[in-house]
């Protein structure tokens, strides 16, 4: 017989309703001590809840959704997810994620979580596919909702920013500082079709402005390593090559010193490089990778936002965070 929560409520001495809470991970209020004997008394009985009822009793799904940019392959999103995943299941939820590369898939995204597939969503806005208005009509669903960005955001949302235009330009800065003047901008796809550059773009287009430095060479080629490698191979094969590349991505970095050396050329050298990110991998190329970025890659308290969002009995007011950034230099510059 299915062990109920009545029982571990007698094993543990509690009342059914601090079992409830425990396991609900509504416990803010519920002792340490308590809430150990609590999931002792749960794991010695097996006892878990049963999803099913407990989500039709509160028209609940017990998941939470995560939007994220592509399928995988971006170290952060993957060190996000986990993050999601370990916190969720803490909260006796599951993750569902839905991929939003194109206007036409973020608005089947917004369909899918109107339509009620979770709880709460958390919006790694890459690419800027989903718009503000789109993001107005999730809200507009009563779904709590974090995102991730640097865009404008409607109201009853919280959002987490990044300082991606001021640190790219001081490291777009120190290439110029370092004799620079032929610097390309190795692009992501969603970078090109603007009406007006942001970010990483907007960085470094800012300090080549401050210093009269007029030729410019931007290129598409920071969405993944093989992109990278031939973009950076037709650009040092040109008449004029470029004597730094400022990636858009650290990924896209890597590849690029792999470039350069192919062409029998020399990192720094002869072609500075720097990316963003801050990813691990920059750590073991040769020489080690300049990069934007984190210092470190923790998303525990933008995922906390989300469960706090969650599950508050009144929405709390709109919250941002700026998570800094920063210029690591190493080698490759």
């Amino acid at each position: 017989m299915r062990p109920t929560a009545k029982q571990v409520a007698e094993l543990a001495g509690v009342s059914t309703a601090t079992v409830s809470y425990v396991l609900s991970g509504r416990d803010r209020r519920v002792g340490a001590e308590t809430r150990q004997r609590v999931l002792d008394a749960a794991a010695r009985l097996g006892y878990t809840p049963n999803q099913a009822a407990r989500s039709l009793r509160r028209r609940r799904t017990q998941r939470v959704c995560l939007v994220q940019g592509s399928f995988g392959g971006v170290p952060t999103d993957e060190r996000l997810a986990r993050d999601l995943h370990e916190m969720a299941d803490g909260h006796g939820y599951s993750v569902v994620t839905l991929a939003v590369y194109s206007e036409a898939r973020a608005v089947a995204a917004v369909d899918v979580l109107r339509g009620g597939i979770a709880d709460a969503v958390l919006v790694n806005n890459v690419g800027d596919h989903l718009t503000e208005e789109l993001l107005a009509q999730i809200v507009s669903a009563r779904l709590p909702t974090v995102v991730i960005g640097n865009g404008p955001v409607p109201p009853g949302c919280d959002v987490v920013r990044a300082p991606e235009t001021e640190v790219s330009a001081e490291a777009v800065e120190h290439l110029i500082a370092q004799g620079r003047r032929r610097i390309a901008f190795l692009a992501q796809r969603y970078e090109l079709y603007r009406d007006r550059p942001i970010g990483r773009l907007l960085g470094y287009h800012t300090a080549l402005d401050r210093h009269g430095i007029e030729q410019r060479t931007v290129v598409s080629g920071a969405d993944d390593r093989v992109s990278a490698h031939q973009a950076v191979t037709g650009l040092l094969r040109s008449p004029d090559p470029p004597d730094a590349v400022f990636a858009a991505s650290d990924r896209a970095a890597i590849s690029t010193i792999w470039a350069v050396r192919d062409a029998g050329l020399r990192v720094p050298a002869d072609v500075a490089v720097v990316g963003v990110g801050n990813i691990d991998e920059g750590l073991i190329t040769n020489p080690q990778l300049s990069t934007v970025g984190p210092i470190r890659h923790d998303y525990t308290d933008v995922v906390r936002l989300l469960f706090d969002r969650l599950q508050a009995e009144e929405p709390p007011p709109a919250r941002e965070i700026v998570r800094p950034w920063t210029f690591v230099r190493r080698g490759s510059s």
